[in-house]
């Protein structure tokens, strides 16, 4: 069985949870945690975990948002890290006494029950890389914080039966936002965030009638608002508003079975 949950999402914070079952043994994955520890471990108890269930955590960026507390969290609990080398240089190439691995793109990584599978993107940041996650039955893709869609990203979206996928920002109100022009410019890039528009294109794109859950992510507070999300991803799938599920930057998601 594989499930997830958002613990959290937005420009303050982005963790997820990736669990799967499988002959009575369970293995987690961090993906991202972009908090500070205190606040990470009152997220998961909410999930009803604790940061000793956690069996490894992958960083996709080096973003404040997304690599947080992952440093301290890798040392407290020994914990080991996955990230790209250029994350981790970003990063200053920090110690984590030998529990940093570095991944690559499609280049799989087994942790316990679940094969991990990273794929580039196009974002701002050193060497980003988003997932697919994999219990051997059901597939489930983390995409947010990139500024399009290329071939390869499209690829590996091919057959998922749940996403978690970022709808950054609706274009007009960033437009008309009190941003300055250059990070109006950034955020809207082909290296930066997705646009609602843009990001149901992908839901559109990649939708079929396996796929049980899109999960709206990392919805800006400034530039962007959860009924016009709902509205535009039911939209995109052919579905009712009131089904959506937007990721909170408060609570996440509720837990999701793939």
């Amino acid at each position: 069985m594989l499930r997830f949950r958002s613990l959290g999402s937005g420009s303050t914070g982005n963790a997820t949870l990736v669990e799967a079952t499988s002959g009575g043994r369970t293995s987690r994955l961090l993906v991202d945690c972009g908090f500070a520890l205190r606040h990470l471990d009152a997220r998961l108890a909410r999930a009803g975990l604790s940061a000793g269930d956690i069996d490894a955590v992958f960083v996709t960026h080096e973003h404040g948002d997304h690599i947080g507390c992952a440093h301290a969290l890798s040392r407290r609990n020994r914990v080991p890290v996955w990230m790209s080398e250029g994350t981790w240089l970003a990063t200053g190439g920090r110690d984590y006494e030998g529990r940093v691995h570095f991944a690559v793109d499609a280049s799989d990584i087994a942790v316990g029950e679940l094969l991990v599978q990273p794929f580039t993107v196009p974002h701002d940041a050193k060497e980003p890389l988003q997932l697919r996650c994999t219990d051997g039955a059901r597939h489930l893709g983390i995409l947010t914080d990139l500024g399009h869609a290329t071939p390869h990203v499209m690829a590996r979206l091919a057959g998922l039966d749940a996403m978690l996928l970022e709808f950054n920002h609706d274009s007009d109100l960033l437009a008309t936002s009190a941003y300055p022009a250059f990070l109006k410019h950034r955020v809207g890039g082909n290296y930066g965030h997705l646009s609602n528009a843009a990001a149901a294109s992908i839901a559109s794109a990649i939708a079929h009638g396996g796929l049980r859950h899109v999960v709206a992510a990392h919805l800006s507070e400034q530039n962007n608002r959860p009924d016009i999300v709902r509205r535009v991803l039911a939209e995109a799938l052919g579905a009712a508003e009131h089904d959506m599920i937007t990721a909170t930057a408060a609570d996440g998601s509720p837990w999701l079975d793939v």
